[in-house]
This record gives structure tokens, sequence and C-alpha cells, in this order.
């Protein structure tokens, strides 16, 4: 089992929602971050001041899967997230050791 963590722009979400839905991907994990790559951030004006904003708003989406599903879901992702500019962000593959399924009990992939 592997875990892929993507780490997105917030406008991007619904289209990365719609593509692992169609990857066959049945659940995922979204939460409100913040965070800054090569784009170091950038400058906003408010009432005519300059202020830097060292962290960027983003979104990490995270979805436990199968082995053999990996490839599928990494491409859905980066198609869906894709813009061609700088902070469309990452996406990182971890392999998962155990899961369970509260409610039943069921262990590994059957949790899934």
């Amino acid at each position: 089992m592997k875990i892929v963590t993507a780490v997105i722009r917030p406008h991007r979400l619904q289209e990365v929602k719609e593509a692992l839905s169609d990857a066959g991907v049945v659940g995922l994990t979204v939460t409100d971050v913040r965070g800054a790559g090569r784009q170091k951030g950038q400058v906003e004006r408010y009432r005519g001041s300059e202020y830097s904003m060292d962290l960027i708003p983003k979104l990490k989406v995270e979805v436990a899967i199968e082995d053999d599903q990996a490839e599928t879901v990494i491409q859905a992702i980066r198609n869906a997230a894709y813009t061609g500019e700088i902070g469309d962000g990452k996406i990182f593959v971890t392999s998962l050791e155990d899961s369970m399924r509260i409610r039943t009990g069921d262990r590994g992939e059957s949790s899934l």
C-alpha cells in the first residue's frame, strides 16, 4: 500500500477530486496548509502598502491506495493540478505499512 500526498493550488481541488474519482480512488483527505518553495512567497498590496507573504496558502490532498494504482493516481493528480506556472505543487509517495477500518476492523488493502 502507498500514501500519495499532493500539495496543490486551492483552486485546482475540484479538478483533482474528479481525476482521482475517475482513477478509482474512493477516499481522500484534504487539509489547508501554507508553505513556500521556489516561489519564495509573493508581494501583496493592501491600501497602497506592500507586504510580503512568505507562506502561500495551498491544499494537501492525501490518498491511501494499493501499490498497483500508484502511477495512475500520480498522473491523474499531475494532469489535474497542472497550470504550467511556478507553484503548481508537489506529489510525494510513501509506503504505508498497515491500515485499519475502524468500523469493521478490516486491515490492509481490504480497509482501503
